[in-house]
C-alpha cells in the first residue's frame, strides 16, 4: 500500500501529475488547485500524501499535498454515492476549510453549488459526515467530532511532551485556525510555540 511518493515532478496536467521516484512514473490524480500549486512550485521535487485505491480490476492513486485535506478526502468518499473520483471534484470545488465548515453547519446548499455535486448527495454529505467533521475554532468536547489524523497526531504528541490534553488540543485549535494546510509537523512545532509564549 502506497501511502507517500516523494520524487520529480515529470508532467502536471490539470487533473493528474507523473512523479518520479526510484526511476518510476507514477501517475496520481490531484485536485485542480493541487496541480495548479505544483506547476508554480520553483522546485521540480514534490511530496504528496497517496491514498492508493484498489479494486479488483484497477489500482488508482490519488495525491494530498497536506495529511488533513487527505484525511478529509478520506472522509468523504465514505458516504454513499461518493466515490474517489467524486471526492477529488469536491476538493477542487472547495478548500479544506470551507468546505468542512459547510458540512458542519448543515450548508447543503452551498454543497450542491459545487459542480458534479446535487442537493441529495449534498444533503447526505451533512446527514453522515456532521458529526464526523473538526470545525475550526471549536474543541471537541462536547462533540462527537472526529479530528482529522493531523491533529490528532500533533495532539497525541503534545501529550507525550506532558501537555494536559485540554492544553494541547487548545493550541493545536489555534495554529489550524491560522493555517488548516498545516501537516502534522507544522501543526506541532507552532502549536509548541504557542504554548511556550507567555
Amino acid at each position: 500500500m502506497i501511502a507517500l511518493l516523494q520524487g520529480e515532478l515529470h508532467t502536471i496536467g490539470k487533473e493528474s501529475v507523473i512523479l518520479l521516484t526510484g526511476g518510476v512514473g507514477y501517475r496520481v490524480e490531484v485536485t485542480a488547485p493541487t496541480a495548479q500549486t505544483l506547476s508554480t512550485t520553483p522546485s521540480d521535487k514534490a511530496t504528496l500524501y497517496i491514498y492508493h485505491h484498489i479494486t479488483e480490476g484497477d489500482q488508482r492513486l490519488f495525491g494530498f499535498l497536506s495529511t488533513e485535506e487527505k484525511s478529509l478526502f478520506e472522509l468523504l468518499i465514505t458516504v454513499k454515492g461518493v466515490g474517489p473520483r467524486l471526492g477529488l471534484t469536491i476538493l477542487s470545488g472547495m478548500n479544506a476549510a470551507s468546505l468542512m465548515e459547510a458540512i458542519h453547519s448543515g450548508q447543503s446548499k452551498t454543497l450542491s453549488s459545487i459542480p458534479g455535486i446535487g442537493i441529495k448527495t449534498a444533503e447526505r454529505m451533512v446527514l453522515e459526515l456532521k458529526d464526523k467533521i473538526f470545525r475550526p475554532g471549536e474543541t471537541s468536547k462536547g462533540t462527537n467530532a472526529v479530528v482529522p489524523m493531523a491533529h490528532q497526531e500533533a495532539i497525541a504528541a503534545l501529550e507525550a511532551l506532558g501537555f494536559k490534553k485540554k492544553e494541547a488540543e487548545t493550541a493545536v485549535l489555534f495554529v489550524i485556525n491560522e493555517d488548516p494546510t498545516l501537516d502534522t509537523g507544522g501543526i506541532i512545532r507552532k502549536a509548541l510555540s504557542a504554548l511556550k509564549s507567555p
